[in-house]
């Protein structure tokens, strides 16, 4: 007798109720990325084949996938892409997942690069601890004509960089360099970003299992009180700074307040309070370097 296998749809549905069902917030979503990638359907794909019956090498493939969810690894990880900015970004072990609270840090250079006069030159632009490259791509994909330069001690996390500069057609505007922050550059910069690791060492025990167990530590802990990152590098972005350059940050759950005091120890003007993310919280930290 032959085996009845489930539609899509059906297969679908029935996913999104064993992932609701293991205590996953956003089920549906995951459950149609993770059915889409076994099957190599889009949404439209799956919409326009939601009648068709589901091949046992399909069940199998998406099976493996729906285990690794239930054991608590991201779906980002699963498929190892994640879109950021509207933009895909390949992963890997020494990357962060890209996160859309890190959006608020591009708005913001966005913000200030915009406030430039339309004669100046294109923006020189360093992203220290640049992992996947979202936050310095992002912007070389916003912004004609920049360049930039990112930064990582992890030499992984470099060749993901340079893979995903090559996939958007940016790698004749961009270098990457192995360093600890800015150490290893020379020059000055219009723009310097980051999202520096800024979890209490303390913390990282009680962050989410796909956190805690997937992402590099080495990106997420801070130290004891989380700004051992953003000593080490607001001085020396500040050094590196042309003058009316600004640096942006990302920044931690009430974060900002000791961040803005690291910057003007560091002679920076805080021209503007941080730009918030969706949920409210103080996001992107910014100040620029006055004028001698």
């Amino acid at each position: 007798m032959t085996e009845t296998r489930p539609s899509i749809e059906t297969a679908r549905r029935a996913l999104v109720a064993r992932l609701a069902a293991a205590g996953i917030e956003e089920a549906a979503l995951d459950a149609r990325m993770l059915i889409g990638a076994a099957l190599g359907l889009d949404l439209t794909g799956l919409v326009a084949q939601a009648n068709r019956q589901v091949t046992a090498d399909e069940a199998e493939r998406l099976e493996r996938t729906v285990q690794r969810r239930l054991a608590g690894e991201p779906v980002a990880r699963i498929l190892g892409i994640r879109e950021f900015w509207g933009l895909p970004f390949h992963l890997s072990q020494a990357t962060l997942v890209p996160r859309p609270d890190t959006e608020t840090v591009v708005e913001r250079a966005l913000e200030i690069y915009r406030e430039r006069p339309a004669s100046m030159p294109p923006p020189r632009i360093v992203d220290i601890g640049v992992g996947s490259g979202a936050i310095l791509l992002a912007l070389l994909h916003e912004i004609p004509g920049a360049f930039g330069v990112g930064t990582d001690l992890n030499l992984d996390a470099l060749r993901t960089a340079k893979r995903n500069a090559a996939a958007l057609g940016l790698s004749d505007r961009v270098a990457f360099v192995a360093c600890s922050y800015v150490d290893a550059l020379a020059g000055s910069f219009d723009l310097i970003v980051s999202n520096p690791p800024y979890i209490r060492s303390a913390d990282i025990a009680s962050l989410s299992r796909e956190v805690r167990e997937h992402d590099p530590h080495l990106a997420l802990d801070g130290g004891r009180d989380g700004f051992d990152a953003y000593r080490a590098l607001i001085p020396q972005a500040a050094a590196r700074l042309v003058p009316g350059g600004a640096l942006i940050v990302e920044a931690g759950q009430d974060q900002a307040g000791e961040i803005e005091t690291l910057m003007r120890a560091a002679a920076l003007w805080i021209e503007r309070p941080p730009k918030a993310d969706l949920a409210g919280i103080p996001r992107a930290v910014s100040a620029r370097k006055m004028p001698p």
